[in-house]
């Protein structure tokens, strides 16, 4: 059973307290306005098609740490890019996963998957490898019922809004199918354009030339480039978008010259870019996309501070996204300055930031985000979407930035039973923290009692410009 006070104090007074605000946001509405879920599940509504590849095969955070403990990735049923042989019956992966689930005691995984067990299938078995192919059998059985099928989960786990992440050379096909139903989840795309702005991403020349095709612009003209991807945001608008993001390594930006950003892209299209040539490229892209969102009024996410696919054995056999992202230094200070100096002050601009270089939220992101209108605080996010992470993040930004320079939660998730518990954890520790506040008198209830709700709703909606009931 999951205890009713996880995850707040263990002091009596403060518990209490959390408990009473928790109690006012428990059933609040989601609102998950960016995330990696696979909009196909929600426009063909079929039946998910066993527990391991709803829980285990799409999820990263689950197959890195068995990865680490020596688990190749090909038993766990992850496609190898050269077709080669991987495990493909569900109950051997489900097995291996449930021999190894000790190794994610105390990781805020086991809160969402022991979450996702017994709220959303109502298992009451610790699972280990002797409980395995009973829960395995309880889930699988439950998962052909019209109940769980996503659209209605969608509706059982209360989300108002929900934005998926596509690349900007998606046709978005799976949204026209959503929009075109008469289900009324509000499921919306994400501008994500990284393999059309980053020189580095394989298959740079080709996907510019995909751009041209489906836009009808010239892309190896500077301008014709930048027209492509303004039609391409207003087609992903037409499907509801909201938000862009952004991918980069490092928060570098730069203001160059026209003729110069037209060199830059002639190397890029040739192959010929160095390293620092590829990042002027990158730094370019992010005031021309900040200058796009306040002529569009899309949202601008940006997420830095990590060396992406750093496994380059896993990236060569597995592609991208297999876990082995890490976090890296960086300087938001020095890397925004030219992106500020240009924007910085205007009122018709959101950029969000986030990073994985968890030093940076005190030394930079809250005093950046306490001055400039512009900006706004990420939650913490990824290693840091945890318990210790998120009071880490509170008790690091919120004196410097105050809450409404940050912008609520959201999960960032693949899987898709992760989402209510993400959110649940979410709102027990904005409940924990806010009844620690209240007992040092540092805030008055009835502030924490509308600080809990905008914290779970308000500050989001706000900042994602969700129009979400």
């Amino acid at each position: 059973m999951l205890h009713p006070d996880r995850l707040f104090s263990s002091d009596e007074t403060q518990r209490n307290i959390a408990r009473r605000l928790y109690r006012e946001v428990a059933g609040l509405p989601i609102i998950s306005p960016h995330g990696h879920t696979d909009p196909v599940w929600f426009a063909d509504n079929d039946c998910f098609p066993d527990p391991a590849n709803l829980l285990v095969t799409p999820d990263h955070y689950v197959f890195r740490m068995l990865y680490s403990q020596g688990v190749p990735l090909e038993k766990l049923g992850i496609q190898r890019l050269d077709g080669g042989g991987i495990e493909s019956d569900p109950r051997k992966i489900w097995q291996c996963f449930a021999d190894h689930y000790h190794l994610f005691l105390g990781t805020p995984s086991k809160i969402w998957l022991d979450h996702a067990l017994h709220e959303v299938f109502g298992v009451n078995t610790q699972l280990d490898a002797e409980s395995a192919m009973e829960i395995y059998d309880q889930c699988n059985g439950l998962l052909t019922s019209e109940e769980f099928r996503p659209r209605a989960l969608f509706d059982r786990f209360n989300i108002g809004f929900l934005a998926t992440t596509e690349s900007a050379l998606d046709d978005l096909a799976a949204h026209d199918r959503i929009r075109e139903s008469d289900w009324d989840g509000q499921v919306v795309t994400t501008y994500r354009p990284d393999a059309v702005v980053d020189p580095e991403f394989e298959g740079f020349s080709d996907n510019l030339a995909n751009l041209a095709s489906i836009t009808g612009e010239d892309t190896s003209v500077w301008q014709g480039y930048l027209n492509a991807h303004r039609a391409r945001r207003q087609y992903f608008m037409q499907r509801g978008a909201t938000a862009t993001d952004h991918g980069h390594p490092i928060p570098f930006t730069c203001d160059l010259p026209v003729s110069t950003c037209q060199s830059l892209l002639d190397g890029a299209l040739a192959g010929t870019l160095s390293a620092s040539e590829a990042e002027l490229f990158r730094g370019q892209m992010l005031i021309e996309m900040a200058a796009m969102s306040i002529e569009d009024g899309l949202v601008m996410q940006i997420h830095a501070g990590v060396v992406r696919n750093h496994n380059a054995r896993v990236m060569q056999e597995f592609g991208r996204d297999k876990g082995g992202d890490l976090p890296a230094a960086v300087d938001y200070v020095a890397g925004l300055k030219s992106l500020l100096d240009k924007f910085g002050n205007e009122q018709n601009l959101n950029i969000i930031l986030f990073t994985l270089d968890e030093t940076t939220y005190g030394r930079d992101l809250a005093p950046l985000a306490g001055h400039y209108p512009v900006l706004k605080l990420g939650p913490p996010w990824w290693f840091f979407d945890s318990v210790e992470g998120m009071l880490r993040y509170k008790r690091g930004v919120l004196e410097t930035a105050g809450f409404y320079n940050t912008c609520g939660f959201n999960d960032d998730t693949r899987a898709f039973l992760s989402i209510p518990a993400r959110h649940d954890v979410a709102r027990r520790i904005d409940c924990r923290h806010l009844a620690e506040l209240i007992v040092e008198h540092r805030l008055d209830e009835d502030q924490a009692f509308d600080l809990a709700r905008e914290q779970a709703v308000g500050l989001v909606k706000q900042a994602y410009k969700v129009a979400a009931s």
